[in-house]
């Protein structure tokens, strides 16, 4: 069993910045490819970035060239550093481990809010 614990969220203005971690934790485990979701207001949750163990990179077109995930694999973490952000960024952050379109592997943390205002 893995859990999944996000941190770093908080309120900023819109152009401001956040930086995001992710720790996984639990017995016999090995992280393969790691996502950043969001989910907004009202909205199903969505992904956001993905990063493979040999940090290969993929972004949602709405964060590509604002956020920038990574990854720490010997610490078992993950983090999405968070640029430029816009009201609508606003929503709980999780992360989890990307199978394949609307997969992941594990039962989601609590997430970490993000508030941008304008």
């Amino acid at each position: 069993q893995v859990q999944l614990v996000e941190s770093g969220g908080g309120s900023v203005q819109a152009g401001g910045s956040l930086t995001l971690s992710c720790a996984a934790s639990g017995s016999n485990f090995r992280l393969n490819v790691m996502g950043w979701y969001r989910q907004a207001p009202g909205k199903q949750r969505e992904l956001v970035a993905t990063i493979t163990r040999g940090a290969r990179t993929n972004y949602a077109d709405s964060v590509k060239g604002r956020f920038t995930i990574s990854r720490d694999n010997a610490k078992n973490t993950v983090y999405l550093q968070m640029n430029s952000l816009k009201p609508e960024d606003t929503g709980v952050y999780f992360c989890n481990e990307f199978v394949g379109p609307g997969t992941t592997s594990f039962a989601w943390g609590q997430g970490t809010q993000v508030t941008v205002s304008s």
